[in-house]
């Protein structure tokens, strides 16, 4: 069986365009000799602190039954933005001898010295995660010191509760669910109750 080019894009939100990322995988794929047309395209439409990316699930798949020798992402945030979650994943791949390639970043990851700078990488992406959290604290702690921030209304959820049982009934832990759905432990302590 002939292993294929995977090349794998997420955008954060519906509303996003992912041809941007399309373009610039499409010209990297022309430049190394690769027809973009061969190569099985994954796209995601969803942030990358949730586990529902039903492609990245398929290009998993993939990998584990042996059908891709290649996979190619714009960036490394793509795949991951937790570290822990970024290098078991690359490390998974590069097990499996896959060749992984960041297009924007210029790197060919393969073997211990690949995941190594890529655990460097996600590093980087986690902390930014976690500086775009606090100001957004920042922000509401100041508006609620103005009177003009109100929060959310009674009654209402930031994530569905329904969603909290089913990663939890998949062996998730309180702060893997708490991470995944970008919420607190104690909110997932109640959603689990409720939901029960």
């Amino acid at each position: 069986m002939k292993k294929s080019i995977a090349v794998y894009i997420r955008v954060s939100t519906i509303g996003q365009n992912e041809a941007g990322q399309r373009e610039q995988i499409t010209e990297w794929l022309h430049n190394h000799g690769h027809a973009p047309a061969a190569a099985t395209w994954y796209v995601d439409k969803h942030t990358a602190t949730t586990t529902a990316r039903p492609a990245l699930d398929r290009l998993r798949a993939a990998i584990f039954a042996g059908h891709h020798a290649t996979a190619v992402a714009w960036r490394l945030d793509r795949l991951a933005r937790s570290q822990r979650d970024g290098i078991n994943l690359l490390a998974e791949w590069c097990d499996a001898g896959v060749r992984v390639v960041s297009i924007t970043q210029q790197l060919d990851l393969a073997g211990v010295t690949g995941r190594l700078i890529a655990g460097v990488l996600f590093a980087v992406a986690e902390m930014e995660l976690e500086t775009m959290k606090e100001r957004q604290r920042a922000g509401i702690d100041a508006a609620k010191g103005r009177g003009v921030y109100k929060g959310r209304k009674p009654g209402t959820t930031k994530a569905r509760p329904n969603r909290a049982r089913k990663l939890r009934e998949r062996g998730l832990t309180h702060c893997e669910i708490a991470t995944a759905l970008g919420v607190s432990r104690t909110t997932v302590s109640r959603y689990l109750n409720t939901a029960n």
